[in-house]
């Protein structure tokens, strides 16, 4: 089953903490149930955006890496964040 994705957030180039601090104002911005896609280039999200998820309840539907790219798929979940 491949969702639909409802948005994209592009956080190539950027370092730790600056990919998930734009990731908690952007899931804070979208709709529960909604899916985000982040695109990073930054090797600390492995392991930063997979905390993010289950700190703050949010589904981890897919994580992987792609010639230097680190590609994240989330589906906001609950009204905590």
């Amino acid at each position: 089953m491949n969702p639909e994705i409802d948005h994209v957030l592009d956080a190539t180039g950027l370092f730790c903490p600056e990919p998930v601090m734009l990731l908690h104002n952007k899931i804070r911005d979208i709709a529960e149930g909604e899916v985000l896609v982040v695109i990073a280039t930054d090797p600390s999200t492995t392991r930063d955006i997979p905390k993010f998820c289950n700190f703050l309840g949010h589904e981890l539907l897919a994580q992987e890496e792609f010639e230097g790219e680190y590609h994240y798929l989330l589906r906001k979940l609950g009204p905590q964040s």
